[in-house]
């Protein structure tokens, strides 16, 4: 109990700390944030990301992994697998409410492909959307997703981590590339996310200690 309350509190202080960043942001770190989104946006401009990464961040693209989840949770483990679905769940809505609703109306940073400073560099895929930049809501949602799924399923195979975290990492990524987010977006998202989807696996462990 103390190690997963430790293990809470940190990536809640390191999250805390990166929400300070877009509107306390030392002049080093935003030209740093702005070089890695242009290498990424930029420079890694090919013909296949050019198709494939507005898809990859796509949550429609994602339906069959989504139904897949479902299904297999629920014909696997019955009872358990409802539960386990339910928590998942909850665990995307708490996720995405508190990243697009509360949080991103409390920093308000805008978004790359509306600051004026990228105007002439910046690489547009996808529309650029309404709403603010920090942190990713794609990027909380996804780790959440990623880490709850890897903490339940982790202890009876291992290899799930690898598959849940480069999903997540794929969106995250591309969530740069198409030009809606700086890293730093992406970067806190996953944190927090991931602190989300711990929480939640914690707790159907608690609530399903048999499986």
């Amino acid at each position: 109990m103390v190690y997963r309350q430790d293990f809470n509190q940190l990536y809640l202080r390191a999250f805390y700390r990166l929400a300070l960043m877009p509107t306390h942001m030392p002049h080093f770190l935003l030209q740093l944030d702005r070089q890695v989104f242009y290498f990424i946006n930029h420079t890694l401009t090919n013909p296949l990301f050019d198709g494939l990464m507005p898809w990859l961040r796509n949550p429609r693209f994602w339906i069959p992994v989504y139904v897949f989840i479902i299904v297999f949770s629920i014909w696997k483990f019955k009872k358990y697998g409802v539960w386990l679905v339910v928590l998942l769940a909850v665990t995307v809505c708490v996720a995405d409410f508190s990243s697009a609703t509360l949080i991103k109306n409390q920093i308000k940073r805008l978004r790359p492909c509306r600051d004026e400073a990228l105007a002439q560099t910046i690489t547009s895929r996808v529309s650029c959307g309404t709403g603010y930049s920090f942190p990713s809501t794609h990027a909380t949602d996804h780790f959440a997703m990623s880490v709850f799924l890897g903490v339940v399923y982790g202890r009876k195979w291992r290899w799930v981590w690898l598959w849940v975290l480069l999903w997540a990492l794929l969106v995250c990524v591309a969530q740069v590339y198409v030009g809606v987010h700086y890293p730093i977006d992406v970067t806190a998202g996953a944190l927090f996310g991931a602190c989300i989807g711990f929480i939640f696996a914690a707790l159907f462990k608690k609530l399903q200690p048999q499986f």
